[in-house]
């Protein structure tokens, strides 16, 4: 909880304040759950209708929102939401409480660890690892030989990070996510065998990325695969050996991206997208939700469907699709209507 005057939040986000400027704010909330000390905000129209019902104290409005309490205090800012989120990386980004080594924990006599490194409840750190400083690792992580870990990463709960695979600094690992499993590589033999590929690259996860939980990000063949720096990553998603991501993409929940594709800088790929292999998606590329991807995708803008074409493209083929029972009720009228005009053709000659 937060004790700060309405006045202190404006100057914060350099909003421009109507209303009681010695307001107090104790905590953020939605709109139609705030309750009174509570600041909230408005950005879309959808949510103006709150306005009337709202019990926040404080809202943060864009300057051309009609006004209509007396009683509220509102904050002028040309972004409410990002003002919110600034509000909250300010006063409520969360302290993870833990400190120092568990005597659970076990690290291998030639590992290298950094400066307040903190290790929870039966981790595993193994030969010749390296963990930079201030990064916490929580309970019944395992690393692998000859990981690299940089500083200030928050790893959680119950990740694997295999043998050679490198982490870089402030990266955030959520509960359940594996990095350098062994990539998806089979061979038949002559008699139709698979027979298994040695997989003998690794992992880099480059500085400021997030992963989700349960993420899966498979190690090269040969190399590395690479998440480059800035990437989010949801939850459940799936990326191949070899995939290179470029800078600040987004990756949202059940996507899956097949081997040795390549994603640029500043994608958005939407909630269960399918990639298929060795193809390049380039930059400012937006791939929406339920899109397979079949091949390359190389001009910014927005896609959709399967297989994937430009929005406008998809949407116009999709409007199509559901006049096909008219389409076909017309074409019925005119084969009939030729049928008769033929007829009448025959009997005049």
């Amino acid at each position: 909880m937060i004790n700060l005057t309405v006045k202190q939040i404006a100057e914060l986000v350099s909003g421009k304040l109507i209303g009681n400027e010695n307001t107090l704010i104790h905590s953020l909330a939605k709109i139609d759950e705030a309750a009174p000390g509570d600041l909230s905000f408005i950005y879309l129209p959808t949510y103006e209708k709150f306005q009337q019902t709202t019990k926040a104290s404080a809202l943060l409005v864009k300057p051309e929102l009609h006004k209509t309490r007396n009683d509220l205090t509102y904050i002028e800012v040309d972004s409410p939401e990002k003002a919110f989120f600034k509000i909250l990386r300010e006063f409520f980004t969360p302290e993870f409480s833990l400190s120092g080594i568990d005597n659970t924990a076990y690290v291998h006599p030639e590992a290298k660890l950094g400066r307040n490194v903190s290790l929870g409840k039966n981790v595993v750190i193994s030969k010749g690892c390296i963990i930079g400083d201030n990064t916490k690792i929580f309970h019944n992580t395992v690393l692998y030989e000859d990981v690299e870990v940089g500083s200030e990463c928050l790893i959680f709960s119950n990740i694997s990070i295999r043998e050679k695979c490198k982490i870089g600094n402030r990266v955030i690992i959520h509960s359940g996510t594996v990095i350098g499993s062994d990539g998806f590589g089979f061979n038949p033999d002559e008699k139709g065998v698979y027979q298994k590929i040695p997989q003998i690259g690794n992992v880099i996860v480059e500085d400021d990325v997030e992963l989700g939980a349960n993420v899966a990000i498979d190690r090269a063949a040969l190399g590395s695969t690479i998440i480059k720096r800035g990437t989010k990553i949801d939850n459940l998603v799936q990326i191949a050996h070899n995939v290179v991501i470029g800078e600040d993409t987004v990756i949202s929940s059940q996507t899956g991206i097949s081997g040795s594709t390549k994603i640029g800088n500043h994608v958005i790929i939407a909630g269960q997208v399918g990639i298929v292999g060795h193809i390049e998606i380039g930059d400012n590329v937006v791939l929406m939700a339920q899109s397979g991807i079949s091949k390359s995708i190389k001009k910014p803008g927005y896609y959709f469907g399967y297989p994937a074409k430009e929005l406008k493209t998809s949407q116009k083929l999709e409007a199509h699709i559901r006049n096909l029972p008219d389409y076909a009720e017309q074409i019925k009228k005119l084969e009939e209507e030729i049928r008769e005009l033929k007829k009448t053709l025959s009997k005049e000659d």
